[in-house]
């Protein structure tokens, strides 16, 4: 994972072929997050790639994870194969005739990011009914089928905002991937309009190009975009930096942590180097991710202040009934 905010997935549509698994040993060496695995049937798009058998074969080759884009007619059909393959996330199109909601949930039963694509003509409102639900919103801004297509600006500006209002009540997790033309020219626009994950392909095994320039370039300017637009100019913070929300007695930190994990966000509890509590044990601290600490804070910082003046009050009293020294040189008998 980068130092920055955005991430890249290697969508290895364009990579040689006939070498995928040194294509992919190529990207994830060179800096990509993701390997970006384009699944086609030649019925739901006009154009046929590869199944989940390749990708089994390609699951040992590296851990970093495996995103799944099913452009196929009967994903429901099919969907053990990918879960089993060892895919970390998949999206399936909105569009396919069939519901969307069990396919939905059984990604999610097998511990796997959930995702919708959506066309570039197919309307946001079509995922509504399924936010709930939702890990990835993937935005189209191409039409699917085949790599190195012209990217779409104006779907990009109207569909990855709203993407990303879609995805506004998820506190940890919810991505918004941009799938279409993503290279050095657009990254900039797609960071500064809120996108999480840039997926390129043609950008990066194009023949000629330096593969790991491209991936932090890209990043870097999808940065940029985002500071400049959504960040007031300041730099955005690294996916993975966590900040302290609380310090606490260990017996009234452990259920504010169960509580906050409970709705989805992860929490580091740590041995603090603060206060040490009555019971003679050190407090420990609290840690959430940053992107999500405005979330936790909104949502739980009434309890996390109520539980720091309880911690107070204990230590104040265990203070006040402690015996003090006794006079200035009285001898004990």
């Amino acid at each position: 994972m980068g130092e920055g905010r955005s991430l890249v997935a290697a969508s290895i549509l364009n990579a040689d072929l006939a070498n995928l698994a040194r294509e992919v040993r190529r990207a994830v060496k060179a800096g990509a997050d993701r390997i970006h695995l384009d699944v086609m049937d030649a019925r739901f798009v006009p154009n046929l790639t590869f199944g989940w058998t390749t990708i089994a074969h390609l699951r040992p080759v590296t851990q970093a994870p495996f995103d799944a884009h099913l452009m196929i007619a009967e994903p429901g059909r099919w969907l053990d194969g990918f879960l089993a393959a060892g895919c970390d996330s998949i999206t399936v199109h909105v569009e396919v005739e069939e519901p969307i909601e069990p396919l939905l949930r059984r990604i999610k039963t097998a511990g796997r990011a959930a995702g919708l694509a959506l066309r570039p003509g197919t309307p946001m409102a079509a995922l509504e009914p399924y936010r709930h639900l939702l890990d990835i919103v993937m935005v189209m801004t191409v039409e699917p089928g085949f790599g190195g297509q012209a990217f779409m600006r104006e779907v990009a500006q109207r569909k990855i905002p709203e993407a990303r209002r879609l995805l506004a009540e998820k506190p940890w997790g919810g991505e918004v991937h941009v799938d279409g033309g993503v290279n050095r020219e657009t990254a900039e626009l797609v960071g500064g309009l809120g996108a999480d994950v840039l997926i390129a392909g043609a950008a990066l095994f194009a023949r000629g190009r330096n593969l790991g320039r491209e991936v932090r370039l890209m990043r870097a300017l999808a940065d940029e975009g985002f500071a400049i637009e959504l960040n007031d100019g300041a730099r955005p913070a690294p996916r993975e930096q966590m900040v302290r929300l609380a310090s606490l007695p260990r017996a009234l930190g452990e259920p504010l942590r169960d509580a906050i994990e409970a709705v989805g966000v992860p929490v580091v509890m740590l041995r603090g180097s603060g206060l040490v509590g009555p019971d003679g044990v050190r407090d420990v601290d609290l840690l959430v991710p940053r992107v999500s600490a405005a979330w936790v804070e909104d949502r739980f910082g009434p309890r996390r202040d109520a539980l720091h003046a309880e911690a107070a009050a204990a230590r104040a009293a265990d203070a006040a009934a402690s015996p003090g020294p006794g006079p200035a040189g009285s001898e004990s008998s």
